[in-house]
């Protein structure tokens, strides 16, 4: 767990639509969200935009417990999605889930890779990395969620994979993917081997055909 600690002020929102979204962020430079999940109902909130903006620039924001701050009352939850404007660094609607300490969550979770540069495949095999996850959805309960997943790159070899067995995870936390039996487990990475590394030219055959060009020149002189 890391020692970062998120908090968001919103306000109940009343207003609904599309229009009521647009002025909200035209007018008052805030994004509209929705708070569900647990035993309530759903509310829909105002949160300032520069607010939120801030809290997503930390990787931690997307895997963290979040205190919303809802006028007097505090809740806690999990940002389970995230609309951004496909052209502006705006974000346009926000949806967090509420937790329950005492009840597992299913959360996405990065991966960060590490030892990359030490690699064996990398540096005895002249191989490249080539990831094909990263991040990994997880469950486990609240107090468990880690900040991220160790992926360690230094023991694998040219043509070696890696799988989601492969990893190392934290006490309490079990994969989703791996819930799902044998077949879902994907790969998360793998060493390549090296582009024409099995085209270089024998010196014998290089040697052979010089002897050659030499005899023809000998026959010619003669």
């Amino acid at each position: 767990m890391s020692a970062d600690q998120f908090e968001l002020n919103c306000s109940v929102r009343t207003d609904s639509g599309k229009g009521a979204s647009r002025r909200l962020r035209r007018l008052d430079n805030a994004i509209p969200a929705i708070l569900y999940g647990g035993n309530k109902n759903p509310m829909a909130l105002t949160i300032a935009h520069d607010d939120i903006l801030h809290a997503t620039e930390n990787e931690a924001f997307f895997s963290h417990v979040i205190t919303l701050n809802i006028g007097k009352d505090k809740e806690k939850a999990v940002i389970k999605a995230l609309q951004r404007h496909p052209a502006k660094p705006f974000i346009m609607h926000a949806d967090f889930l509420r937790v329950d300490e005492k009840q597992a969550i299913t959360v996405k979770v990065p991966l960060h890779f590490i030892n990359e540069d030490k690699c064996v495949g990398v540096k005895l095999g002249s191989g490249s990395i080539r990831k094909t996850l990263n991040e990994l959805e997880i469950s486990c309960l609240p107090s468990s969620l880690p900040e991220y997943i160790e992926v360690d790159m230094l023991e694998v070899e040219v043509g070696q994979t890696l799988h989601i067995s492969d990893i190392a995870l934290p006490e309490g936390v079990t994969s989703v993917a791996l819930s799902h039996g044998e077949d879902s487990d994907l790969s998360i990475a793998q060493v390549q081997a090296p582009r024409g590394g099995g085209d270089s030219l024998d010196p014998a055959d290089a040697g052979g055909d010089d002897t050659a060009a030499d005899d023809s020149g000998d026959s010619a002189d003669s």
